[in-house]
């Protein structure tokens, strides 16, 4: 607000006083945001005016210790962040170990968008076409790839409670009603991986299952398997229907569905005898479906052996049946009737449990029969619901409604003054403890396998659907997870393979770190070479390229700034008599080059941040820069140089410069009294080599005015032996090389043809559009957000059996 028309002028000298009070005050973030902008009232008025609002509100902001911003991440780091900014101390959790909520108290909502299929080289590489995510987000970190559906750990996650807040209302002994729940008696109370629940063989052999070696299953067909399966082993939902023929029940149709519910297999059979009923009223089958069908057993038999992983999980409800009517036998197996267990040895219908657990009406079509496939659908996403929630919570959720008796009815015993009814047990998963305390979760995207009750999903096919559902919300749920697969589907579907792709981003990124020089003087060696060039920054790489006539050389940095300041001080230098020129790769990649560095330069990240080098004493006294340093013509300092070790000096304007020589590298102290002059400096990173001295500097001024200060002052610094450059690397990244390579080190050679590889235009052009839709996506999203909502976007990364590319995560509070 400002101060009313008729108050008193302030007098100079408590301007003066309040301009420096405000000097003082340093700011927690270099770089704010619009938005953050408009949320951050001043109120830092001069002298005595009347200002409405004298102490700014203090809304919350997320901010990564620099210690920490150069880690990449996990999913269980960032789980401890989604933790405290949903329950916060006063629900006894800690801040995250690796960054701060700032006034976590006013946090009025938590949005978590997962992009799958997206790499950090991904959004480097696109990265002027997605704007509103590298503007909108303060905070970026890497996100190390999880084999785990994000999602799902997301909510199923167990917050870490140290205060009374919400243990006291745990009731960590189970009620005596649920002891001995057939349920809670076979599979305990706390919730476990697949495995748990493979039937193991003497529980098979019990329950007539097809057992390699039993009596009356010689002719059975094997399927070939792993010895054992684990807790990330594929599951395939299984349902056979049969017709009854002159040798008993024989398989008519076999259906078999992946882990997502797709369709894999569907298939009609030719019952090898003579068919006596066709069974339609339960299988669906009639004489003629099956009459043109030449399909046989055999044949089906080889095609499941060809469909199904070694690793594979069976699913299916009483699926001895269907095994034994396939005469296959598996040795991995989820039964659904024996999850869902009743006293006594009973068991529930599949139609039950479907129409009870998964709120879906199945066998619906009176005299048509089942319909394998949804039936197989059905008790692969019962297994995946048990899995997913745990014995104790499925027991608890459907205590009444599947086992028709409630804590209180069956264990209450009279007495003249009752107590009261004991309380329900208490969940310790993220999304039941948020629903407890009455705060909605919800889930957006393709249907999938999410420890979330099903009521609390909604499934869409697209994104732009997806997107559309969540903003037509009334009320935005207070934890909500959104799944994007728009773009994985993208690059699975295209060629060349997905691997390719993804090694054709990094080789891209490198280039940006690249530069040939040349020609060199005869005889000059890689080593000479990577001396004149580390002048500019940390080297990765030489590689000398022999003509048979001249000398040149590829040379690829650490940072962008290397190569950056490398075009700047070394094109043009001569080298005994002879003027070598520094040039960029020249391919389709690079067309935009300048604008991304120019992009890169103004990232919200690098606001105030300044990179600079100083020069080794060898290579002062070896060579002299040419015309233009930090972007400056330069004088000499000196009326007469020599020759250094067979090199003559520069000429510039017809005069000779010469660098001068310095003993030691940096050091804080040093960088500090040489760039506090033109300003606040907040933080110096200097690389952390033992035994080495730090030739360059990322500085951070809590001002961008500092940064400027100090490049409009570079002909200063450079007496002083220092080049500088804005900073283009985003702190979050130790080294831009180190993004460009999958953690499996890929062949030399591999790499270099990956880089001069033609590109495929079509598909570059649609990879370019489909990343700017997402970007708008995101956009619209971000703003159909409520104020004071964490905002997080996490691009996947990429796992492979070649190595692992990270992924990235932005924070943000709106």
């Amino acid at each position: 607000m400002e101060p009313s028309s008729s108050s008193p002028s302030p007098s100079p000298s408590a301007a003066a006083a309040a301009t420096a009070a405000s000097n003082r005050v340093k700011r927690k973030s270099t770089a704010l945001t619009a938005h953050e902008e408009a949320k951050r009232l001043k109120t830092e008025q001069g002298g005595e005016g009347v200002v409405e609002c004298p102490h700014p509100p203090r809304l919350p902001r997320i901010s990564v210790p620099l210690d920490r911003l150069r880690q990449p991440i996990t999913l269980n780091e960032l789980t401890e962040l989604l933790h405290y900014a949903a329950l916060g101390k006063a629900g006894g959790i800690k801040q995250p170990s690796w960054c701060r909520l700032h006034h976590q108290r006013k946090v009025k909502g938590v949005n978590v968008v997962v992009v799958e299929g997206l790499t950090q080289s991904h959004f480097y590489k696109h990265y002027l076409t997605l704007r509103h995510l590298r503007t909108n987000y303060s905070s970026r970190v890497t996100f190390t790839p999880s084999s785990n559906n994000v999602a799902s750990e997301i909510f199923s996650s167990e917050p870490k409670s140290e205060g009374p807040s919400l243990s006291h209302k745990e009731n960590n002994e189970l009620h005596k009603a649920l002891k001995n729940h057939p349920v809670i008696t076979k599979f305990g109370i706390r919730r476990r991986g697949l495995t748990a629940y493979v039937l193991i063989e003497e529980e098979m052999i019990k329950r007539h299952y097809p057992v390699k070696g039993m009596p009356g299953f010689e002719e059975f067909v094997c399927i070939d398997s792993v010895d054992r399966v684990t807790d990330g082993s594929p599951l395939y939902g299984l349902d056979c229907e049969m017709c009854l023929t002159e040798k008993g029940n024989e398989l008519a149709r076999v259906s078999l569905v992946d882990s997502d519910g797709n369709c894999v297999l569907d298939e009609l059979v030719k019952p090898q005898n003579r068919i006596l009923n066709y069974l339609t009223r339960f299988s669906g089958i009639t004489a003629a479906m099956l009459r043109p069908i030449t399909t046989t057993l055999r044949d089906v038999q080889a095609k499941l052996r060809a469909v199904l992983p070694r690793d594979a999980v069976l699913v299916g409800h009483s699926l001895n049946n269907d095994l034994i009517a396939l005469k296959l036998i598996h040795r991995h197996v989820i039964d659904t009737s024996l999850l869902y267990r009743r006293e006594f040895g009973q068991r529930f219908k599949l139609k039950v449990l479907a129409e009870t657990v998964l709120k879906r009406q199945i066998q619906t079509e009176e005299g048509k029969g089942h319909n394998p496939i949804e039936d197989a659908v059905a008790a692969l996403e019962l297994a995946q619901y048990f899995i997913k929630t745990g014995p104790r919570q499925v027991v608890e959720h459907h205590l009444e409604e599947l086992w028709g008796y409630t804590i209180e009815e069956e264990f209450t015993d009279p007495a003249p003054a009752p107590a009261p009814a004991p309380a329900p047990a208490f969940s310790h998963r993220f999304a039941d403890v948020l629903q407890t305390l009455g705060r909605s979760v919800a889930f957006f995207g393709r249907r999938s396998d999410v420890a979330l009750d099903l009521s609390n999903q909604q499934w869409h096919n697209s994104d732009n659907e997806l997107l559309a559902s969540f903003r037509r919300q009334i009320k935005h749920p207070f934890l909500s997870v959104l799944h994007f697969s728009s773009l994985s589907d993208h690059l699975k579907g295209c060629v060349p393979p997905q691997e390719q792709q993804y090694q054709r981003v990094c080789a891209n990124l490198r280039d940006m770190c690249v530069v040939f020089g040349g020609p060199f003087p005869a005889g000059f060696s890689e080593r000479e070479v990577k001396r004149l060039f580390g002048c500019c920054g940390p080297v990765r790489k030489i590689k000398m390229l022999n003509t048979s006539v001249r000398v040149h050389a590829e040379v690829e940095f650490e940072l962008l700034e290397g190569a950056t300041l490398a075009l700047k001080t070394l094109n043009g230098l001569n080298l005994q008599g002879q003027s070598i020129k520094v040039k960029r790769p020249v391919n389709e990649s690079m067309l935009d080059l300048e604008v991304t560095l120019d992009a890169l330069m103004d990232d919200v990240l690098n606001t105030g941040h300044l990179f600079a080098v100083k020069l080794k004493p060898s290579v002062t006294e070896s060579i002299n820069l040419s015309a233009k340093v930090n972007g400056h013509t330069l004088d000499a300092g000196a009326t007469s140089v020599k020759t250094v070790n067979g090199f003559q000096p520069a000429k510039v304007n017809g005069k000779r410069l010469q660098l001068t020589a310095t003993k030691s590298g940096l050091s804080e102290e040093t960088v500090r009294e040489t760039f506090g002059h033109f300003g606040t400096v907040e933080r110096i990173v200097l690389p952390a080599k033992p035994g080495k001295h730090a030739r360059h500097a990322d500085i951070q001024f809590e001002s961008s005015e500092g940064k400027h200060a100090a490049l409009s002052s570079s002909e200063d610094l450079w007496k002083e032996d220092y080049i500088i450059c804005p900073s283009l690397t985003p702190p979050h990244l130790r080294s831009w090389a180190a993004m460009t390579t999958t953690v499996t080190t890929v062949d030399a050679e591999v790499e270099d043809d990956e880089r001069t590889c033609v590109h495929t235009s079509n598909q570059d052009q649609k990879m370019e559009l489909m990343m700017g839709k997402l970007d708008r996506r995101l956009g619209k999203l971000f703003r159909s957000l409520p104020d004071c909502t964490l905002c997080v976007v996490v691009l996947l990364g990429h796992t492979s059996a070649h190595g692992h590319l990270p992924g990235l995560c932005f924070m943000e509070v709106k």
